[in-house]
């Protein structure tokens, strides 16, 4: 079994709870379940840097360092053989924007968003030790955290407090619905233990209360993998993605403009990203890196650097476990 992680909230100036990446995270890659079985899936990811980048080059004078916990779990049924429903959401542990010279630290921690997210296999042929899958899908994600987050503020000389809304990269949601659109691709040769996948994803952002949307997400990743001894299995990713750069409707640009540079958003990215997981009896537990292998922002905004995920999963057949008997 193969699991890969995309970015749930990625590094951006317009990130993470800002909704500058995918908010799919804890097994993006995934076909469907069997029917009747269910799958109960947790991760906990973390992200931490001390790069910023002008375009594709450092920038030593924007920040001290960003990072963040973030806890996902994912509950996923197969209603039949061809499609599979599951329901997902994430909780961020802690966000955390230190500025330069520990200026002005920023921090947050709360719900993020939750996820509804049908696939149905199009595609399921086997022959020979070979099988090829197909499947497509199509989810909603829909805000339940903080978009408006505010710090309190101490003005030095009278003492009064003031508040000024956090950054967008410690907002522990984007405050819109988005539209995701999914599909996977998938190559087996079980005599061999080996697998060759391939996956997209696309996120058409709305727009929030206040008149803000964040760029549209997209990423492609090609993979490979092998299992060793049944249990063991080993997967190499190559990961593409493109932000794009946030939009804000007329009235904020007439009236109420904000705290932040709106064009200082949208990227290109480009990972290496190993996976290690190990199945028995059904549980599977796994660990993975992103590694940054090119990376180019527009303007200046905080960089990738170092993001780990571990996770762990349990499939289990639910027809019978699942039924409630009947009140006699």
């Amino acid at each position: 079994m193969f699991f890969t992680i995309a970015i749930s909230g990625g590094l951006r100036a317009q990130c993470c709870g800002g909704g500058g990446g995918s908010p799919v995270a804890g097994g993006s890659s995934q076909g469907v379940l069997n029917e009747n079985q269910m799958e109960i899936n947790t991760n906990l990811q973390y992200i931490h840097t001390t790069k910023f980048f002008s375009g594709d080059n450092r920038d030593t004078n924007y920040l001290d360092s960003y990072s963040s916990s973030y806890l996902y779990t994912r509950l996923a049924y197969g209603l039949s053989k061809k499609f599979t429903i599951s329901l997902e959401a994430g909780y961020w542990l802690d966000k955390n924007e230190v500025g330069k010279n520990k200026s002005l630290t920023y921090k947050s921690s709360g719900i993020g968003d939750i996820i509804i997210f049908p696939r149905y296999n199009i595609l399921n042929i086997e022959k020979n030790h070979k099988r090829t899958e197909i499947t497509v899908g199509m989810g909603l994600k829909i805000p339940l955290g903080s978009y408006q987050d505010s710090s309190e503020m101490i003005e030095p000389f009278s003492g009064d407090s003031y508040y000024i809304t956090k950054p967008l990269s410690v907002q522990t949601s984007s405050g819109s619905q988005d539209f995701i659109f999914y599909a996977f691709l998938s190559r087996t040769y079980s005599f061999y233990d080996f697998r060759v996948f391939a996956n997209a994803l696309y996120v058409k952002k709305g727009y929030n209360p206040i008149g803000e949307k964040m760029g549209d997400y997209a990423s492609v990743g090609l993979f490979a993998g092998k299992t060793f001894f049944k249990k063991l299995a080993i997967t190499m990713q190559l990961k593409a993605e493109w932000i794009a750069k946030m939009k804000l409707n007329e009235t904020i640009r007439e009236y109420d403009y904000p705290n932040y540079d709106p064009e200082a958003t949208g990227s290109k990215k480009l990972f290496v990203v190993p996976q290690l997981s190990y199945n028995y009896k059904g549980f599977v537990i796994y660990a993975l890196s992103e590694i940054p292998v090119y990376q180019y922002v527009t303007k200046t905004q905080i960089a990738s650097e170092f993001q780990t995920t571990i996770g762990l999963s349990y499939r289990f057949m639910c027809k019978k476990a699942c039924e409630v008997e009947p009140v006699k």
